[in-house]
């Protein structure tokens, strides 16, 4: 059985999908793995950054981007955030947008 990939938003979406267009065929192709064998690809495609939470390593001409998604029951991935990175280590700000909606799609919020 083949996996599915939801965005979080559809503004998520618009963002994973205008970036440039290096990163994007990379995501595109890293993606198309993830539907067929899920989302544990590892290194150097995909990297765990705790509790559930993982990034994509997209990386193109223009330089790096990283999409932080979770996976949920049913053999779904939820895309919850994405960003193109400019630092070495991944913001504490885009990690807390990720860890916050990763709560909420997996009915957290109220617990």
């Amino acid at each position: 059985m083949n996996w599915t990939i939801e965005y979080y938003s559809e503004a998520v979406e618009e963002f994973i999908l205008g970036m440039p267009d290096g990163i994007l065929a990379d995501y595109i192709a890293i993606a198309g793995r993830m539907l067929t064998f899920g989302p544990n690809l590892g290194m150097p495609h995909i990297r765990p950054m705790g509790n559930g939470l993982f990034e994509i390593r997209s990386k193109g001409p223009e330089g790096h981007g990283r999409i932080l998604f979770c996976a949920i029951r049913g053999r779904v991935i939820v895309i919850l955030h994405g960003f193109i990175k400019k630092t070495q280590v991944t913001p504490k700000r885009e990690l807390d947008i990720a860890r916050r909606r990763m709560k909420e799609v997996k009915g957290e919020r109220n617990r």
